[in-house]
């Protein structure tokens, strides 16, 4: 059984916790260990993941599945995008899952939610960095309606980047 459990700061340690596995499972190879390990000390701590809580246009999810906590989504309402004319439109900032919960649905349901909650709060699309090499999320997001409207060179540690597109689905 699926459940989307809204998150607060009480949960930064299973956000980070999920945030390091699920980030090494699906980009662990997309630089060297200490690119990937910077990026995890810098956007996985506890305190990183707590001091987001203090922006009140950041929402974060939980995914409980069959007692567990396998994943997470959080989002950015009201966040502006060079690629994106659009203002009042959401940031998909993250949407990981455990890969051992892959093809259950639950990054589909997790999805869907979001937008909803976008929807609720009168932003007119949705917008999101996804990693070119990421093909199985590409696959996904266009599926979805997405469209590729930029590029975007995410920086993962002082020294790499990862080319990415930036997509956006208008409602």
């Amino acid at each position: 059984m699926i459940e989307l459990v809204k998150a607060n700061v009480n949960d930064s340690e299973l956000i980070a916790k999920l945030g390091k596995q699920t980030f090494i499972e699906s980009h662990g190879h997309s630089a060297s260990k200490e690119d990937i390990d910077a990026f995890l000390l810098k956007y996985y701590t506890t305190k990183s993941v707590a001091e987001e809580f203090d922006n009140t246009n950041v929402i974060y999810h939980l995914v409980k599945f069959n007692s567990k906590f396998v994943g997470f989504s959080k989002i950015e309402f009201n966040s502006p995008n060079e690629n994106v004319n659009d203002l009042g439109i959401t940031k998909l900032a993250r949407l990981y899952l455990l890969k051992d919960y892959y093809g259950l649905n639950l990054g589909a349901s997790l999805f869907n939610f979001n937008i909803e909650l976008s929807k609720h709060k009168k932003n007119k699309g949705i917008w999101l960095h996804v990693w070119v090499e990421n093909e199985n999320a590409i696959r996904f997001y266009k599926k979805n309606g997405f469209k590729v409207v930029g590029s975007y060179d995410y920086q993962l540690s002082k020294t790499h980047t990862n080319p990415n597109h930036v997509m956006y689905l208008e409602y």
